[in-house]
């Protein structure tokens, strides 16, 4: 899809990509197949929708993938025995009106495959993206992402279509996808957003709920998180009053009805602890008593080491620094940001010397830019209050 096809038109492009596949798939394409159809169908749309836009845009895009599918098939002759079986070309008409998106979306997050190339082929076939779109938003060259996807659906493509799917799973690579935040000319954090909805659409279950609540609660503060410059601006200091208040609102809503069914997953957990500091009008007045119980909540349903990381920060605000120092002493100094953590609760106990070097060292151990250079504003920030 490019710039050619009006933004509306590709916008029902990407929703009704997930419905097309599973048409092709149901009646007989493997997944790998399939998807190649239905991306083909999609570059024939680009070029003849502005023209000639069809009154049942579904089914002229099954019409033409199932065509381009059989085309395909008939091309190919490794593939004749199994194209004798193939049913005959429908006629034109109106799509049936199932959807088995959900089924594909289990597919994309089968358990075969890498985190990464489930993200992929979730973004390509459930999401509609092009190759290009997400290669640029992972910052990977287009064939790099090609090779991905290709092994992502030959992975998947002996899958029976009716297994039941692992929601979990599905959840983790929506969640997995948020957490790219934004590059090129994808917002991936919008777009897991966008599907997120879309799954909570066609399954009842809390923790979509849950997850869905919790990236709204993290992206109504995404305004707030950076400086004109660039530079990470951490919660305690953010703008508040950039915040989405509308975002806010229905988070917590969705997050209400969740916690209501009484099917605490660690989801909802992370949307508390998102609501309560969405709620606190300043910093300081975090409820983090209430943020250390849900902490404690998440602990015990996930035995995570970084949720006892988390919680090592909640308890120094909660209950004072050394109280904090304590808790991440028992904690492998390994993690991820464990220094920068022990750099801030020393800071908070008045420790400079310390908090300064231990913010240097964590500036070392950053993974990106932006948070390498945080940690050495903070260092340089302490050790110039020591020279005073």
């Amino acid at each position: 899809m490019t710039s050619q096809v009006p933004q509306m038109d590709e916008a029902l492009l990407r929703s009704l990509t997930p419905s097309v596949l599973t048409v092709l798939v149901r009646r007989g394409a493997d997944f790998a197949a399939a998807e190649d159809a239905v991306q083909d169908a999609l570059v024939e749309a680009v070029r003849v929708w502005p023209a000639d836009r069809p009154r049942d845009p579904k089914g002229w895009l099954v019409t033409v993938a199932w065509r381009k599918f059989l085309d395909a098939a008939r091309s190919d002759a490794a593939r004749r025995r199994r194209e004798d079986r193939l049913e005959e070309e429908p006629a034109p008409g109106p799509a049936p009106a199932v959807d088995d998106t959900l089924q594909l979306y289990f597919l994309c997050a089968h358990p075969s495959l890498t985190p990464a190339s489930a993200v992929a082929l979730t973004l390509r076939a459930v999401g509609g993206l092009t190759t290009r779109q997400i290669a640029e938003a992972y910052l990977v060259p287009e064939a790099t992402m090609a090779q991905r996807i290709s092994r992502a659906k030959r992975t998947v493509s002996g899958v029976r279509f009716d297994q039941p799917g692992d929601v979990a799973t599905v959840l983790r690579v929506l969640y997995l996808v948020f957490n790219e935040g934004y590059s090129g000319d994808v917002d991936l954090a919008a777009e897991a957003i966008r599907l997120t909805r879309q799954l909570a659409a066609r399954i009842d279950h809390p923790e979509v709920a849950g997850l869905l609540a919790l990236m709204l609660l993290h992206h109504a503060r995404r305004a707030a998180r950076t400086a004109p410059d660039g530079s990470l601006v951490p919660l305690a200091e953010q703008d508040r009053g950039r915040w989405d208040t509308a975002l806010i609102a229905e988070g917590v809503v969705i997050l209400q009805g969740a916690l209501a069914r009484d099917r605490l997953g660690e989801f909802q957990a992370q949307a508390a602890v998102a609501a309560l500091h969405a709620d606190a009008p300043t910093a300081e007045e975090t409820d983090w008593v209430q943020i250390v119980e849900w902490y404690d909540e998440l602990a015990r349903l996930t035995d995570s080491p970084v949720v006892r990381l988390n919680r090592a920060v909640a308890v120094g605000e909660a209950d004072g620094p050394r109280a904090g120092l304590a808790a991440l002493a028992a904690l492998d100094a390994s993690l991820p940001r464990h220094t920068a953590v022990a750099a801030y609760l020393h800071e908070r106990d008045g420790d400079l010397a310390t908090a300064a070097r231990l913010y240097a060292e964590a500036a070392h151990k950053a993974p990106n830019l932006a948070e390498r250079a945080h940690l050495t504003r903070q260092a340089a920030r302490l050790n110039a209050r020591r020279s005073r």
